[in-house]
């Protein structure tokens, strides 16, 4: 940390001059970053901010104006604060509207009683600034070292996220978009205290830039992502308070290194396949991207002891149901054992498949059935081996139930194949929202998703939660910062039917009491609850919203 005005009025070479702060006393916390020592009016335009001025006063301007330019302009460039030695020019006091305007500025104003050598204060104080400089290249050079190695050793997020709360001292939250919890350390403080109704509080802190930190909450903020894509926020969680004038956070550095580091490796872990997966990756790509011609994709795909000309060709996509909050990271991790699972279980039931990860959390398969081989049976058999496997291996965390098997409609060329992944790719993302249990098929096929499944499987398109927030925001923001329950008023409304008596009743409130809170919504939004369109379009915002929650 730089010294401040207040730490080096405390110096030794500084005290035996006898300052005294006549003006701005209460900004004394600013840092210093040099000293400049200089008796010209017009200094300000040498200056760049952060110098603590030496001066006799011999050469100030002797009007008023003329002394309020001198303050105004040294504030303008952000110095740090003024010091003015007695006997050359001023000897008990200082002219009043130099005060006045030091004051008014904020710009801490100094007088020494005792004559000085400045240059054994500007030796003294450029030792301290030279030295915190050092500590924080120090700083700096132990922050790199220790993200370098994680980086290197594939270290997971919750590793990250741990020395970042370690060298902080300090709770570390790593959030998605849509302010759900990832991963987090809470640097011993209790769980609940961190995390509790942590949405509402995520949604308040909108700092500016990639990087911010935000008083009223006390909470330093990055941006999580790589190749233009962000997909998270890394907090560091503190006491509500701003900042020393002019000073950067301490630790803005060790924040944008952990999330430099998640960034990395959310990149590098899709890597971390077999050989033979990452051929059968490529190849599904291929297809879905039509980076590959039909005869290219079937030929390839030969090669691989997989054919597909002249075969019946299912899309089939495999999906795990998530758990808690942290699963969603050690999913992550788990997608190569996953991809291998879902490759064992297609041998297993002897189908000729492609399998491959599309994303982070989806295994893709596209199988090639023969003549003789019944579609339902075969893909029934597929169902049944995932999930004794599945729960053989304790990957879904003793869920009989399985992953989520989702079907698209089988084709019979290889023209088609491309349709028949995104419809089982569209299907699953869809079909996560649906509980495992009581139903007749084993797998997902496009009739068994509805609007619900829709909004769900676009809940990361930035168009869906742009409409969402166009919708919803002003009523979520008012919920947040008032701790209402606005929007649980216009959900229960909405999902009887807009009847209001039985809303009312659903709500457990009177009824003008409910007829109040309709009106604060109408008010919010600028919405007539009473319009039939009004009301459909914030019907399907709860439901995306829902869907972005989820």
């Amino acid at each position: 940390m730089l010294p401040t005005v207040a730490r080096v009025l405390d110096l030794d070479v500084m005290r035996r001059g006898l300052p005294q702060v006549v003006a701005g006393a209460d900004h004394l916390e600013r840092p210093i970053r040099w000293v400049h020592v200089s008796e010209l009016p017009d200094v300000a335009g040498m200056l760049r901010g952060g110098e603590l001025v030496l001066t006799t006063g011999i050469a100030l301007p002797e009007d008023r104006e003329g002394l309020a330019r001198y303050v105004r302009e040294l504030d303008e460039v952000g110095v740090a604060g003024l010091v003015v030695e007695f006997g050359r020019r001023y000897f008990d006091s200082l002219p009043r509207a130099l005060v006045n305007a030091a004051e008014q500025r904020g710009l801490p104003l100094i007088t020494l009683r005792r004559e000085l050598r400045f240059v054994a204060v500007t030796e003294a104080v450029h030792a301290l600034v030279v030295n915190a400089q050092l500590e924080q290249l120090r700083a700096s050079e132990s922050v790199h070292q220790v993200f370098n190695e994680l980086v290197v050793e594939g270290a997971e997020p919750p590793e990250v996220i741990r020395q970042v709360a370690r060298m902080a001292g300090a709770p570390v939250v790593l959030e998605n978009l849509a302010h759900q919890v990832l991963a987090h350390d809470t640097a011993g403080r209790p769980e609940a205290e961190v995390l509790e109704d942590w949405e509402r509080r995520s949604r308040g802190v909108r700092p500016t830039g990639r990087t911010g930190h935000d008083p009223r909450s006390g909470w330093l903020v990055t941006t999580v992502g790589a190749r233009g894509q962000d997909w998270g926020r890394l907090v560091l969680v503190q006491e509500p308070g701003p900042l020393p004038e002019g000073e950067a956070h301490p630790h803005t550095m060790l924040l944008e290194r952990g999330a430099s580091a998640l960034a990395l490796n959310r990149l590098v872990v899709r890597d971390r396949e077999s050989l033979e997966r990452q051929t059968h990756r490529t190849l599904l790509s291929g297809i879905l991207t039509h980076a590959l011609t039909v005869s290219e994709a079937a030929l390839r795909a030969q090669a691989l002891g997989v054919p597909l000309e002249g075969r019946r060709l299912v899309g089939v996509v495999l999906r795990q149901r998530r758990g808690p909050i942290p699963a969603a990271l050690e999913a992550q991790a788990r997608l190569r054992d996953f991809t291998e699972l879902a490759a064992g279980a297609a041998r297993a039931c002897r189908l000729s498949a492609l399998v491959g990860a599309l994303d982070d959390e989806a295994v893709g398969l596209l199988i090639a059935l023969g003549a003789q081989q019944d579609e339902h049976s075969a893909l029934d058999a597929l169902s049944a081996t995932l999930r004794r496997m599945s729960a053989e291996a304790g990957r879904e965390g003793g869920d009989p139930s399985g992953p989520v098997v989702a079907v698209g409609s089988s084709v019979g060329s290889v023209r088609d194949a491309r349709r028949t992944l995104l419809e089982a790719t569209q299907v699953a993302d869809a079909a996560l929202h649906d509980a495992p249990g009581g139903r007749s098929s084993s797998y997902y096929r496009l009739p068994d998703v509805r609007l619900r499944g829709l909004l769900h499987l676009l809940r990361d398109d930035a168009r869906l939660q742009t409409y969402v927030e166009r919708e919803l925001g002003p009523l979520l923001a008012h919920d947040a910062e008032h701790n209402g329950q606005l929007v649980q008023m216009l959900r229960i409304y909405l999902e009887q039917g807009r009847n209001k008596s039985a809303a009312a009743d659903a709500a457990h409130l009177s009824r003008p009491s409910f007829y109040d809170r309709l009106h604060k919504v109408e008010r919010i939004l600028g919405v007539d609850l009473d319009q039939v369109e009004s009301c459909l379009s914030l019907h399907v915002a709860l439901l995306a919203l829902d869907a972005v929650r989820r």
